[in-house]
């Protein structure tokens, strides 16, 4: 019997891609394919691409310009790239790049096999009328007690920086049953924990039973799934956050008490120009309604600086709110332009102007980080056990508000959910011990 072929993933980007290379792996497992690490070793590698940051397209032609040496070393080897650059060039990767013989966009992925099978240089970025969830094959849970699942895909919000619309289409959502059975599924190989995907994870509406059902509904029935302790679900949009579903926090114990809630400005002037259809107020009052319901909560969000357009006095509200809301968790970025969105065509703020901004703003963030996890000092919290510390007896997991923690304990095993006291704090992890035994 000949060894399997080997096959080598990349992942760029967001945990949409993380989820998506999970199933393009699985699908070409079904060929006969096995994952590697090293990609030396690999008979096929993948590159899963994200456009949503700067540079997104030259980071791919970087890594495709180092696979060259590996191409004619391997004259058989497979090169792919998969992902939303795929999507938005398309024919130019293959024009751009001698080493790559496949190009497939991420609502494709599904149709590989039979590229790969075809043999040739391929590009397959359409949008297909099949659903490619109900043609790929059964989940395999390769991450350990935690996973993903993708509820939803595309945007219909089109964000006047964002190129999602573009590269993975307008919104859809996939029906009820076959998510419950893909979350019970997970639950049976020892999956303890299920985050929920989307690009606008609220925004679901999936044919259920009885017609079109919302998130809340959705977490509401799989928080009855029995084994599922603990769900979560990103990323959301503030227009999309029902009564439903911010009641959801407060009635759900399975529904964890961190929410990743993306404001991008705290200036109504920008938000106007960034198409956000929100004003800061808004946003502030859903915090408001969010905390009430879940006092506990911990909140993330997304800050554009730098944005076309942006004064001083636009970056001074955003830091206002900011210091407001008190996030436990954010993500801060320099605006850069995307070709084809509506701001590309606008001037930018000059780059030194943007860069202290991002500086400034990145330091109040990081302070607020610090200061949540310090403030959880001396309290217990659960932590779901996902894989061996550094150290010897030592157990690393995510607490209930998603913090990273290491929990000293010499009994400790993976997929185990454990009441810890928290004991530490470091710049991105928290130091724990139990407290209570497993269960």
């Amino acid at each position: 019997m000949s060894d399997p072929k080997k096959l080598f993933i990349k992942t760029y980007g967001c945990q949409m891609n993380v989820y998506d290379s999970e199933r393009m792996a699985e699908a070409m497992g079904a060929e006969g394919y096995v994952t590697t690490e090293v990609q030396e070793e690999a008979d096929m590698v993948l590159l899963n691409t994200c456009h949503i940051r700067e540079k997104a397209s030259e980071k791919l032609y970087s890594d495709l310009g180092r696979l060259r040496a590996l191409k004619l070393e391997k004259p058989n080897l497979k090169v792919g790239v998969a992902g939303c650059v795929a999507q938005a060039e398309g024919a130019e990767i293959l024009r751009r790049s001698s080493v790559v013989d496949l190009v497939v966009g991420p609502q494709a992925y599904h149709r590989l096999p039979q590229m790969v099978a075809a043999g040739g240089r391929l590009v397959d970025t359409d949008f297909p009328v099949e659903d490619k969830f109900s043609v790929l094959p059964a989940r395999k849970v390769t991450r350990g007690p935690a996973a993903f699942l993708t509820v939803q895909e595309g945007c219909d919000k089109f964000c006047a920086f964002c190129v999602v619309p573009y590269t993975r289409g307008a919104e859809v959502s996939r029906p009820v049953a076959r998510l419950l059975d893909e979350a019970r599924g997970l639950v049976a190989q020892g999956v303890r924990e299920i985050t929920l995907l989307g690009q606008n994870v609220n925004a679901y509406h999936g044919e259920g039973p009885d017609g079109a059902w919302g998130l809340a509904r959705l977490v509401r029935e799989l928080a009855l799934v029995e084994g599922l302790e603990r769900l979560r679900y990103t990323t959301s949009h503030p227009n999309d956050m029902e009564d439903d579903l911010i009641a959801a926090h407060g009635d759900l114990p399975q529904l964890m008490p961190y929410l990743h809630l993306p404001v991008q400005s705290g200036s109504d002037r920008i938000l106007k120009a960034m198409n956000r259809k929100h004003t800061a107020d808004a946003y502030l009052r859903l915090v408001d309604r969010i905390r009430a319901a879940r006092p506990d909560i911990l909140l993330s969000s997304d800050f554009i600086v730098g944005f076309p357009g942006e004064t001083d006095a636009d970056f001074a509200a955003t830091m206002d709110l900011i210091r407001t809301v008190g996030f436990g968790m954010a993500f801060s970025f320099k605006y850069s332009a995307r070709p084809g969105t509506p701001a590309a065509e606008k001037d930018p703020v000059p780059a030194e102007v943007a860069d202290a901004r991002l500086q400034e703003l990145q330091s109040l963030v990081t302070a607020q980080q610090r200061a949540a996890q310090e403030a959880m000092v001396g309290r217990e919290v659960s932590v779901l056990y996902e894989k061996p510390g550094r150290l010897p007896g030592q157990m690393v997991g995510k607490s209930d508000h998603l913090h990273a923690v290491h929990v000293q304990d010499e009994a400790g095993r993976i997929g185990q959910l454990v009441r810890v006291r928290v004991s530490g704090s470091s710049s991105n992890s928290l130091a724990a011990v139990p407290v209570s035994a497993a269960h």
